[in-house]
Formats: C-alpha cells, structure tokens, sequence
C-alpha cells in the first residue's frame, strides 16, 4: 500500500508495520529502502528473498541518531566518530567491527557492520520510533537500478511489502559511499556522492591525526 509521507497516519501504520515483522519501504536521502526491524528475524529474512539479494551479503543498518554507532559495533577506531560526524546525516555508510547484539542475519554471518545515518526527516522518525535503527538495503530487486520513486517501487515489489511511505522522488538518487575504517587507513568500499578526497581529507584530520 502507498501511503504518503505527510498522512497523519503515515508513520503509526509504518511502525505498527514493521513491529509485526512486516516490510516497509521508506524513502532516504539517497534512494527508496526497504526496511525490517532488527528484531524481527523472520522480516530480515523476508528482506533477503524479497529483493533476491545474496545470503553471503550484508545488510546496512540506518540509525536515528549518532549515539547508536557506539551499541552496533565494537573496538571502535579513536576518532571514529568524529569522522562519522563529519558526513552524518548524509549518504555515507561506515564499516565497523560489529557488536554481539547485531544479528547474523544482518552481518551475513560476519564480523562488520555498515551503519548510516541518513538525512532524511521521515526517515528518521520511522527508524526512531523502531528503537534507533533499522535494517534497511535499497528497494528494488538485486542487479537492477536502485529507484528513486515510490510507485517504481510498488511495481518493482509488488505484494511483497506491505507500506510503501511515498515521499516524491528522493533527493539524492545515488547510493550512499561506503567506507571500512581499518587499522591502516580507510577502505572505499563503493564510491558514491562522497568523494575520496573528502574522506582522506577528514580521516586525516579525525582518525589519522
């Protein structure tokens, strides 16, 4: 079901949506998500067979605020999170050593985890009414474009969702930039609105110093 971003009943049907284990699509600042809650093992499993996407591939998790990088991963790098403050909110997603309480389904059985913290007002207020973060990979089946449109979204999924949170064509249109912070350097993982000189720039003044 569409639903659009400015319905007042938009974010309750959304949260009651994903508290029962239900997909919901939320628009970001990049491109439409496809979202489960982290609590909800059978969603996240329903979000890999949903978009096809590969059981060895992780699955980015969005938080609402800064504060929850530290609960999501561990041992993590000194000035981390000021170099995390530097883009966020924005397309920019971070690999970390990830924390016990990050479900394998999540990390696909590995040791990291990419979190971002999107710029996007709706988003947020839907991925913090869900405790602070959400799984969410980007709407659309694995190997096609990711999609900036709500109803490109609806015919892309179909039936499978059960909320699709419309709010016009999202800003960004491009996935975010991942990096991994490693021990020796930052590792561009994708490319994205994030340039590598901008991140070298503020590893070198945050982490590197």
């Amino acid at each position: 079901m569409l639903i659009a971003a400015n319905d007042p009943q938009a974010l309750p049907w959304a949260l009651d949506a994903l508290e029962r284990g239900a997909l919901v699509v939320i628009p970001t600042d990049t491109v439409y998500g496809l979202a489960a809650r982290l609590d909800r093992p059978e969603a996240l499993e329903r979000l890999y067979t949903t978009k096809g996407r590969e059981a060895g591939k992780a699955i980015p998790v969005l938080i609402a605020d800064a504060d929850r990088l530290s609960t999501l991963t561990r041992a993590l790098p000194e000035g981390a999170e000021e170099f995390a403050a530097r883009f966020w909110p924005g397309p920019l997603t971070i690999v970390l050593p990830r924390a016990a309480t990050v479900p394998d389904l999540v990390t696909a059985g590995g040791e990291t985890v990419g979190v971002r913290m999107p710029a996007h007002p709706i988003a947020l207020a839907i991925i913090a009414g869900c405790g602070g973060a959400l799984a969410v990979t980007s709407a659309n089946r694995s190997g096609e474009p990711s999609l900036r449109d709500a109803d490109a979204v609806a015919e892309a999924l179909g039936g499978a969702v059960e909320i699709i949170v419309d709010s016009g064509p999202t800003p960004g249109g491009v996935a975010s930039t991942v990096i991994a912070l490693t021990d020796s350097g930052p590792q561009i993982l994708r490319e994205g609105p994030i340039t590598a000189d901008e991140l070298r720039a503020a590893w070198a003044e945050t982490v590197g110093r």
